[in-house]
């Protein structure tokens, strides 16, 4: 049983409430700082920035813009050109064995149903490796259906099997002659939005309507499996191809006292899917990056050049069509010593790699000591370094520093209508341009060489 108050209790108790614990919860969060100011202004007055879009257009302008007034030099927009995608209207709904509404998105390269949607049997396959397992033509004129649920990692490293299902998965079903495909999000959350990303066709195969459903959506229809009915759905994505899209890269630099050095390069990516507004993924890169930058150089240059690549088309640059590509074509005839890249959010640095060669163990010390004080520990293991720096290094075959987040929670607003301002902690924010202005003191003040190796 439930007991009620009195009215007149009632009042009299959420009237002795202190006033801040009424109003603390509806406020949101108030950062400051050169990394915030990014954050908010690029969330603020640019929003979505799909790549190819007028939106990714005005996002390079601002960061041009921003870059100049925060004192870098040799700012400067490197346009290029890029087969993207575009999104267009979508919904979808199970209409038998009973009628229910689906939160739906269309993945990156998915092509269009018909206008009046792909109306078909579904198939449900609860694993990755089942649709595989399918035999040919099984799928001709249905829609797939691949479940296969990702879980929570602190260093995010579900989000390479799982997200499998969305990179692969599309073109599996498509050469089982699947008309179309569903697929549960890779995402970890438990809430009613949907992961979009990019999915990727194998040579030869024809595309067809590819989307995932939120997770909610994805156990409902698992349950539904499970009673043996067949089951049929309704499903609109009108989201197209966009060949030959403008994209570009903006490129500055805070010079060092020895120009003969090779650089140090930091980078995230500018462009950001559609459906938030890029707060995590990964305008608190460009943020981190930047104001890490900016501090390492507070009380005079460090000796090497410190360079700052905001990338565009990370999100959809499958097949060298990034923006980490076309950096690596403009500037690799120039020196560099160091790649590193943030693209992970905003939670905590908790560990750190790097590649270093032998002869650099010193070095790798200095940064482990630098770190040390704010718990950031050494952490065996290679080094990713990362979309937008992986062409650089490969082509040079540089020196590499990961500062790794934490990932517990990354997942649950990766690619989501989630990914806004208010999920970024203005102090979790601060202690990743703490950790990379630590480690960028020592990196961008070494005078010796800097070698790749086996890391250490």
């Amino acid at each position: 049983m439930v007991r009620k108050l009195p009215r007149a209790a009632l009042l009299a108790a959420i009237a002795a409430l202190p006033f801040t614990s009424i109003t603390a919860a509806a406020t949101p969060q108030q950062g400051s700082g050169v990394a915030w100011d990014i954050v908010e202004g690029l969330t603020t007055e640019i929003g979505p920035r799909i790549a190819g879009s007028e939106a990714e257009a005005r996002a390079r302008a601002w960061a041009d813009a921003k870059l100049k007034v925060l004192g870098f030099s040799n700012v400067k927009i490197e346009p290029f050109k890029a087969n993207v995608w575009q999104r267009g209207p979508e919904h979808a709904k199970l209409t038998a064995p009973y009628q229910q509404p689906l939160a739906i998105t269309a993945l990156g390269f998915s092509v269009p149903t018909p206008a009046d949607g792909l109306k078909a049997d579904m198939v449900y396959f609860p694993t990755l490796a089942a649709l595989e397992a399918a035999p040919q033509g099984s799928l001709k004129g249905k829609v797939a259906f691949v479940d296969h649920a990702m879980r929570r990692a602190q260093d995010g490293s579900g989000y390479g099997p799982y997200g499998n299902v969305r990179r692969k998965g599309p073109s599996i079903a498509a050469q089982k002659g699947a008309a179309g495909i569903v697929i549960r999000s890779a995402g970890t959350d438990s809430h009613r939005n949907p992961h979009t990303g990019a999915t990727a066709w194998a040579e030869g195969v024809t595309p067809i309507p590819a989307g995932a459903v939120s997770n909610p959506d994805a156990d409902l229809i698992a349950r539904i499996a499970e009673r043996g009915k067949p089951m049929q759905i309704d499903m609109t994505l009108m989201g197209k191809p966009n060949p030959g899209a403008p994209s570009g890269n903006v490129v500055a630099e805070l010079p060092g006292r020895d120009p003969s050095l090779p650089i140090v390069l930091v980078a995230c990516h500018l462009d950001s899917w559609d459906l938030g507004t890029g707060a995590i993924d990964d305008a608190s890169g460009c943020a981190i990056v930047t104001a890490a930058a900016l501090a390492a150089q507070k009380d005079g240059k460090t000796l090497r050049t410190i360079r700052v690549l905001w990338s565009g088309n990370e999100e959809m640059g499958m097949n060298g069509q990034g923006g980490g590509t076309h950096y690596a074509e403009m500037h690799g005839d120039e020196p560099h010593a160091v790649a590193m890249e943030s693209d992970f959010g905003a939670d905590n640095v908790w560990q750190v790699k790097n590649n270093f060669a032998p002869t650099n163990k010193a070095l790798a010390d200095k940064i482990n000591a630098a770190l040390w004080p704010m718990g950031i520990v050494p952490h065996p293991g290679e080094t990713e370094g990362g979309a937008d720096v992986g062409a650089i290094i490969a082509k040079q075959k540089l020196a590499v520093v990961d500062l790794g987040q934490d990932g517990m929670h990354y997942f649950d607003l990766h690619h989501t209508p989630d990914d806004t301002l208010d999920k970024v902690d203005p102090a979790t924010l601060q202690q990743n341009v703490d950790a990379w202005t630590a480690v960028l003191k020592v990196i961008a003040n070494e005078p010796g060489e800097i070698a790749e190796g086996v890391g250490g």
